[in-house]
């Protein structure tokens, strides 16, 4: 059977490479003067890739461990991960409505640089909001939980 260091090894590198796939994903969308049908796939490719990389060990390894590790650390490095997501959650509540709105008024297959978006719906800007908060609370509660889950990952497999 393989040790827990070598799946917690695994597990850490497995965290470690999703972070390259949210930068570059996100630059994708930032780099572009005009985001296509296109762009907002190739973007959603590395976006998905980094929340694989990042969900599969949480969901497969370190979620049923955490009752037996239930304490300190453990309880804060889980906190942290659930508020990324629930910031990730927030996040899509504006993504999937600009998605609706930006289809039907055909601007990924037909997209116009002089466009203004908050002119396509009322709520646009809220959702907007949404978004911009939920990504950056995404990545903050992100990096703030993969930084405690290296100081575990010191404490119980290298120390």
């Amino acid at each position: 059977m393989v040790s827990e260091a070598t799946v917690a090894t695994i597990a850490a590198i497995a965290v470690t490479a999703s972070f390259p796939f949210y930068l570059y994903g996100a630059w994708i969308v930032i780099d572009a003067e005009t985001v296509t049908w296109r762009i907002l796939l190739r973007h959603l490719r590395y976006i998905v890739v980094g929340l694989v990389l990042t969900t599969v060990p949480v969901v497969g390894w370190m979620v049923p461990r955490l009752a037996d590790q239930f304490g300190g650390l453990a309880v804060l490095h889980a906190v942290l991960g659930l508020q990324a997501y629930a910031m990730l959650v927030f996040a899509l509540t504006g993504i999937v409505r600009i998605f609706q709105a930006k289809r039907a008024a055909n601007l990924y297959r037909d997209p116009d640089p002089d466009a203004d978006l908050n002119d396509l719906h009322e709520n646009m800007s809220a959702w907007r909001g949404r978004l911009r908060i939920g990504v950056f609370g995404y990545v903050i509660f992100w990096i703030a939980a993969y930084l405690i889950g290296v100081v575990r990952y010191v404490q119980l497999h290298l120390a």
